[in-house]
């Protein structure tokens, strides 16, 4: 009996999101898809934002309805889209965040060294491309930025890609912060191709002026909110300490798949890789999501190490570091203060110190305009970049890199 591949998703971002294509569908229903499902979009946002707790999965299908509707906006206006190109640029779009593990900036500094989750993803998908008989050859290019029409490569990972105009709506629906909201119907209807880039339409420059800011808005008041900051460090010292007390010997419980990182560094992982390290890596990795990092730190907050067990119920019971953000580096002696205070107050040794206070620095950057510039196409068929196209003040302040820096501590020092 042959399955019927025609669904309809009822998301609450779009409405009725239709899949029409075989490849599509069968990615969807891969195991490794599913996995989405098990890791919320947004780590530990929703210790702030007690709504944020959708999934990639609900991102990476909104992400794929977005791309349709670019692909038929700009076959609408140059029809140079083909069909496979079509098939092959959802299908990338689909698959860009393949290579996220739960709480996935988490990981990446703490037990999944050396391998970031872009990295992941493209080996994720050559995988997948074997079982699939070389069909997602083409998506495969188009993600590597190797395929000749730029322009596909820039709606999967640009600075007005598909992928930012869906979490920016859908994280903003989901964490209330209506400020966040984007337009993202009428930014696709303003999409263009000219010579091989991705362009806006002059009657489009107040909606890309808004998303700007509304990219820097959600920025410092969601992704980097001092108390997700504060969590997501909190998480990574865990992770740093288990990993340590398991490779001095330490009995911890774990679920396999955590275990296997738990107990080793792995190198970079590519392409190159010998069959065995790259199916060791991918298998556990791919077994790995929310729930395994979750049942080990209610496991853990009962470890006979004290550090360990403190941490722990820190994260599970919301009792987070203290957090001050500014724009400079913090004193020198303000931290060593604050240190010598925690090896008195918590008792502990001065080489575990830095697991209850320490300082370090985030990057917001709004837009780059040494990165795929963001060019208004003018009814003259000149192209200005949007950081002189407009006049708000605010878009040049935006092209601007912002680096902050915040010194974490426990509550009661």
């Amino acid at each position: 009996m042959s399955t019927n591949k025609r669904k309809i998703i009822n998301d609450p971002v779009y409405g009725f999101i239709n899949i029409n294509n075989d490849l599509i569908f069968d990615i969807i229903e891969h195991p490794w898809f599913q996995r989405l499902r098990r890791i919320r979009q947004l780590g530990l946002t929703h210790l702030v934002y007690p709504g944020a707790m959708h999934t990639r999965f609900q991102h990476a299908l909104g992400a794929t309805y977005l791309m349709s509707q670019a692909i038929e906006v700009i076959n609408s206006k140059k029809n140079i889209i083909t069909h496979e190109e079509a098939e092959a640029v959802m299908a990338a779009i689909l698959l860009h965040d393949i290579g996220h593990g739960p709480f996935s900036h988490a990981l990446e500094h703490s037990i999944i060294e050396n391998n970031s989750h872009e990295n992941l993803s493209l080996l994720i998908m050559e995988e997948l491309n074997k079982q699939f008989n070389n069909k997602l050859y083409l998506s495969i290019e188009i993600f590597k930025n190797n395929y000749h029409k730029r322009f596909l490569h820039q709606l999967v990972s640009g600075q007005l890609d598909m992928d930012r105009l869906d979490y920016l709506r859908r994280d903003s629906f989901f964490t209330g912060v209506s400020e966040g909201i984007v337009g993202s119907d009428r930014i696709i209807k303003m999409l263009n191709v000219i010579d091989d880039n991705l362009v806006i339409d002059a009657k489009g420059i107040y909606s890309i002026e808004k998303f700007l800011i509304t990219r820097r808005f959600m920025y410092w008041q969601v992704y980097l909110h001092k108390t997700v900051l504060s969590a997501e460090n909190l998480l990574i010292n865990i992770l740093r300490r288990a990993k340590e007390l398991y490779n001095k010997g330490f009995k911890l419980f774990a679920p396999p798949s955590l275990e296997f990182f738990l107990s080793q560094k792995f190198p970079k992982i590519t392409s190159n890789s010998t069959d065995d390290t790259k199916y060791q890596l991918l298998n556990n990795f791919l077994s790995l999501d929310d729930s395994d990092i979750i049942s080990s730190l209610k496991v853990w907050q009962n470890h006979n190490d004290n550090i360990l067990s403190a941490l722990c119920k820190q994260m599970n019971n919301r009792k987070l570091y203290k957090i001050e953000l500014q724009n400079n580096p913090f004193p020198i002696n303000k931290i060593d203060e604050l240190k010598e205070k925690a090896i008195k107050k918590l008792n502990i040794a001065e080489n575990e110190v830095n697991y209850f206070v320490f300082s370090d620095s985030v990057i917001g950057n709004t837009y780059n305009i040494n990165d795929n510039k963001i060019s208004i196409l003018f009814n003259n068929g000149s192209l200005v970049d949007i950081s002189e196209a407009s006049d708000m003040l605010n878009i040049q302040i935006l092209s601007k890199i912002t680096k902050k820096y915040f010194l974490c501590y426990p509550k009661d020092l």
